[in-house]
């Protein structure tokens, strides 16, 4: 089925038609999701797919979701997202904070129900949390929240380090209020943030390269769909470099990442597809407030720590929700 959508959206959705017009005829509502990855870096659908049944809505039997995937290219989420609206589809489910914006630009009618990794309020999608207002709602992740966390849970490993980077993407180089207080929070513990941003393989080998030089001691990475998808890539750059790394994602660590701290995605993805379906019922996203991440999950990896010949310090250990031995 996946290779199939994959197709669709390779074609530009134009093969898409029929099918989003038979589920039209037949009164079955047609979600439009708009994301800014790619098929093999998402791991929402899973959790979105749970969330819509839970409300009563099984794919292919009740509904039909049409896929559009930017393929980590975000000048593409204008034009998909056009797609979506001229298709008038039902409710619009945007995977990230570009898809939502992307959206929003073109319709004030279509609902549109976000999953993102950030402040929606910072973001410019909403005006505010509780009262979302206009067509659009939906769920952070508070990554912003996470990184700050990362960093202690990090410098806790690593209490000698002084030069610590965050990798991000470039597609994110907007996110200034990020930045400021994770430099701040830096600051707080008497260590350096320096910020190094990739879009491109060539830029995340070049941003290895220059930790390297830069005698960066340990890096954070951004659980942003441009680094799930090029997972493989930045696993082996950091074994290469014996570079300890904390991820966003549970699946990094599952990997071969050192440690990983961030929102239980599988339950956010769920929370993304419940308020779909809400909507799809009837619901007006102005009066649904933005959710947020309220679970939380830090992985160890002590193969790998053994591998970059790091002793784990068991007031660290205690706090991990899972070792992986």
């Amino acid at each position: 089925m996946i290779r199939r959508r994959d197709f669709i959206a390779a074609l530009g959705g134009a093969a898409a038609w029929p099918l989003a017009a038979r589920a039209q005829q037949r009164g079955q509502p047609v979600i439009g999701y708009l994301s800014g990855g790619t098929p093999r870096a998402v791991s929402d659908l899973p959790g979105f797919s749970k969330g819509l049944s839970e409300m009563g809505y099984v794919e292919g039997r009740n509904v039909t979701i049409e896929f559009r995937w930017a393929l980590n290219d975000p000048r593409r989420l204008p034009d998909l997202a056009a797609d979506l609206v001229r298709r008038q589809v039902a409710v619009i489910a945007a995977g990230g904070g570009t898809a939502a914006l992307a959206a929003k630009a073109l319709t004030g009618t279509i609902p549109i129900v976000f999953g993102t990794a950030f402040d929606p309020v910072e973001q410019g999608i909403v005006a505010s949390l509780n009262r979302p207002g206009g067509n659009v709602t939906g769920f952070s992740f508070l990554n912003g929240e996470v990184e700050r966390k990362q960093l202690g849970l990090i410098h806790e490993l690593l209490p000698r380090a002084t030069r610590f980077a965050l990798l991000r993407s470039r597609a994110g180089a907007t996110r200034g209020t990020v930045i400021t207080d994770l430099r701040v929070a830096a600051e707080s513990i008497g260590v350096e943030m320096e910020v190094l941003d990739a879009g491109t393989n060539a830029a995340i080998d070049q941003a290895f390269a220059d930790l390297v030089q830069k005698h960066i001691e340990a890096l954070l990475v951004e659980n942003v769909f441009l680094f799930r998808d090029r997972r493989t890539q930045i696993l082996t750059l950091a074994a290469r470099h014996a570079i300890p790394v904390i991820y966003g994602g549970r699946a990094d660590a599952e990997a071969g990442g050192l440690m990983s701290y961030g929102a239980n995605i599988a339950d956010g993805n769920r929370q993304f597809g419940i308020y779909t379906g809400r909507v799809l019922k009837g619901e007006k996203p102005a009066d649904l407030p933005v959710m947020r991440s309220t679970r939380f999950e830090f992985l160890i990896n002590l193969q790998t720590a053994k591998t970059l010949g790091i002793e784990v310090p068991p007031t660290l250990l205690a706090l991990a929700d899972e070792v992986i031995e």
